[in-house]
């Protein structure tokens, strides 16, 4: 059966929500929910999509953006899920924080979707707390009899996650304190003892940008994973602000 990825672009304008529910999933991970009559168009197909929050200015009066995975949405309620990861108080996680129902906020985006084709044996998903978001709507949005492993670098148990999902899920955690997230030890540890299921796949990774190309360097040079089956992207970078892309090198 042939794999493929095929890209959307959609059109982008700026939505104003406000906020209609908050809760802490675990210690370190906030969930909002955002309401608005602008999500009536809302489009978002990819789980690794992102969009684009709108924050007020920094000190310089330059607003600040963030990107953030839509961890689900619904148009019919006119809904948005953002899941935030509590660390460095960036605006963002700061604006989480404080955040409380009725808040409004701005958002851009998704500019565009990359849809993996329902085609592969089994997926494995490698991340740290920010790509939990995007782990956990993959999973979820997986059919039945598809093989995911997920391998999630987190400070604690207290920090595990459930996903409801028809898939057969594998949930790995690994454990490292915090200050250690740019490290990849803790995640390649766990990596390299991972026996990959029969058939052919798709790896997916993100996480502090060397962590990233590490794992990933790991799988495709040593493990022999085809490069076109596997995404790799340094979601954030230590010391740096607004650090978000793809590893292309």
């Amino acid at each position: 059966m042939k794999h493929e990825i095929i890209r959307h672009r959609h059109e982008t304008r700026r939505r104003t929500l406000n906020v209609a529910h908050k809760e802490y999933l675990t210690p370190a991970m906030i969930r909002v929910v955002l309401q608005g009559e602008d999500l009536a168009d809302f489009v978002s197909l990819g789980a690794d999509d992102h969009v684009k929050l709108f924050l007020p200015a920094d000190d310089t009066g330059q607003e600040q953006r963030r990107d953030y995975t839509p961890r689900a949405y619904d148009v019919q309620a006119r809904s948005l899920t953002l899941d935030f990861a509590v660390h460095e108080a960036g605006p963002a996680t700061r604006w989480a924080i404080d955040a409380q129902p009725g808040d409004a906020i701005e958002i851009g985006g998704p500019r565009g979707s990359a849809v993996v084709s329902p085609t592969f044996d089994w997926w494995l998903l490698v991340g740290d707390e920010t790509a939990l978001p995007a782990i956990g709507r993959r999973i979820e949005d997986l059919p039945k009899g598809v093989e995911v492993i997920s391998v999630v670098a987190v400070t604690s148990p207290e920090e595990h996650q459930t996903f409801e999902t028809a898939a057969n899920h594998t949930a790995i955690w690994a454990h490292r304190p915090a200050e250690s997230a740019d490290d990849p030890a803790a995640l390649l540890a766990v990596v390299r003892n991972i026996a990959l299921p029969e058939g052919e796949g798709f790896v997916w990774i993100a996480a502090e940008t060397t962590v990233a190309r590490a794992l990933r360097d790991h799988l495709l040079a040593e493990r022999g994973h085809p490069r076109e089956w596997s995404k790799a992207a340094g979601y954030w970078r230590k010391g740096e602000a607004d650090s978000h892309g793809k590893l292309t090198d």
